[in-house]
């Protein structure tokens, strides 16, 4: 399939064709599967995190004993594994840069 370029912007899990306003936080390059995973992550997140949010009101529930939150961490990590791996050298740069992904450094060669 063709890859096309989208825009991501990973706070309000979207996924756009259209540039507008900030959601070009990252841009990647995809096709139709690529986007459906992408997808997949960012609603996995998202359910992650109203669990998370119903958890918070429990008080005697401590924070660091919830699933939900470890379960919202491991989406960003493959949200941002997934827009790594999909974007472009921007994008890439971006998120060394960032320091998210334990398996990359902001010291590696630089992108061409």
């Amino acid at each position: 399939m063709e890859k096309k370029p989208y825009y991501v912007n990973i706070g309000t899990r979207e996924i756009s064709i259209n540039h507008d306003g900030n959601n070009d936080d990252f841009i990647i390059n995809a096709d139709d599967e690529d986007l459906l995973l992408l997808r997949e992550v960012f609603d996995e997140m998202y359910d992650s995190d109203t669990r998370a949010f119903f958890r918070a009101h429990v008080p005697f529930d401590p924070y660091h004993h919830d699933m939900s939150n470890d379960e919202f961490d491991e989406g960003m990590k493959s949200a941002f594994r997934m827009i790594y791996d999909l974007g472009d050298d921007q994008t890439r740069k971006h998120i060394r840069s960032m320091g998210v992904l334990e398996d990359l450094s902001s010291d590696e060669e630089p992108l061409p």
